[in-house]
């Protein structure tokens, strides 16, 4: 990067919210991926994998669309990972528009290729059955998450498998209110989830207050923060939109002008999360979760800047595999 980029990240970044803070150590970082759909993205896959696995996740996930829609890519992607890296591995679980029938046998496959971690989601019902009878869900299904937990907390093997659930710092888009949506959190973890992961945020005290009222409604599991860095600006805009994350006026300043400018861009944008994680380490935050977008070099950049780094022999052994 020559000398005239860096002046102009490092001008850019003058205009961010709040202090730089020390790097911390000790931090725990997991990672999700998507399955990809054609040989190009597996190989996308391959490479983002063995791009972050020399950071020691705590686990990696691969998400599974509403329905099964992505059910095959999800199980090709779990084989994946696990055989060329040997990751720890959590698969997604959406209970929307299945029987219970076939989310047990979901989670069977899942148990036989090794997996111990489950994200367990209701997700969205697929675009042709939403707005019909109970948003879709199927008539021998889970209609909740909180069901979902509860059915896999009453499998034979639930002692050897660790939930997560999902959080929302802004409000599930679907939820009534704050309240309504705090509960819905509540009963998640009461029927056995072991801890939640937030949708992604960019406002650390967005966080820390939605943790504060958790913790006053008797929420205690550990509430891990997802952390989104911007690999395209217009396209976080999108999606913060569709699920209702607030994108900071202060982010629009420092990312405006950047489409031709992709490593001032990606510069900025490591730095930003990088900074957006150490204020919640200020407040006791340990863990962090990485949505990559099976776009791993910002991620690892992130993690870099965090004082998280790879072990050489890890690297070692992807390099070989």
């Amino acid at each position: 990067m020559t000398d005239s980029l860096i002046e102009q990240a490092a001008e850019r970044l003058h205009r961010r919210s709040g202090p730089a803070t020390p790097i911390s150590p000790d931090l725990r970082v997991s990672f999700e991926f998507f399955p990809p759909a054609t040989p190009a993205g597996s190989a996308t896959l391959e490479t983002s994998a063995a791009t972050l696995a020399p950071f020691n996740p705590t686990f990696v996930s691969v998400t599974y669309g509403a329905g099964g829609s992505s059910q095959d890519r999800t199980f090709a992607a779990l084989d994946q990972l696990t055989a060329i890296h040997d990751l720890p591995v959590a698969g997604h679980l959406t209970c929307v528009s299945a029987s219970r029938e076939t989310i047990d046998e979901v989670i069977d496959t899942y148990r036989d290729k090794g997996v111990s971690h489950i994200v367990a989601l209701r997700g969205d019902a697929p675009a042709e059955v939403e707005g019909g009878p109970a948003s879709g869900v199927h008539p021998s299904g889970y209609e909740t998450a909180a069901e979902l937990v509860a059915g896999v907390r009453n499998r034979a093997d639930a002692d050897e498998i660790d939930i997560f659930v999902a959080a929302y710092p802004e409000v599930h888009p679907k939820a009534v209110s704050a309240s309504a949506d705090m509960d819905n959190l509540k009963r998640k973890i009461d029927a056995g989830a072991d801890r939640a992961i937030t949708q992604f945020f960019f406002d650390a005290d967005v966080y820390l207050r939605f943790l504060e009222r958790a913790r006053a409604s008797g929420i205690n599991a550990p509430i891990v923060p997802g952390i989104m860095p911007v690999t395209s600006f217009a396209g976080i805009c999108r999606f913060s939109k569709a699920c209702g994350t607030t994108v900071p006026t202060w982010m629009h300043e420092l990312f405006t002008g950047l489409d031709d400018a992709p490593e001032i861009r990606e510069l900025v944008a490591a730095t930003v999360a990088a900074e957006q994680c150490k204020r919640l380490v200020e407040h006791g935050v340990g863990d962090f979760h990485f949505f990559t977008m099976n776009k791993p070099n910002l991620t690892a950049a992130t993690c870099r800047i965090l004082g998280v780094t790879p072990n050489t022999t890890a690297t070692s052994q992807t390099k070989a595999s």
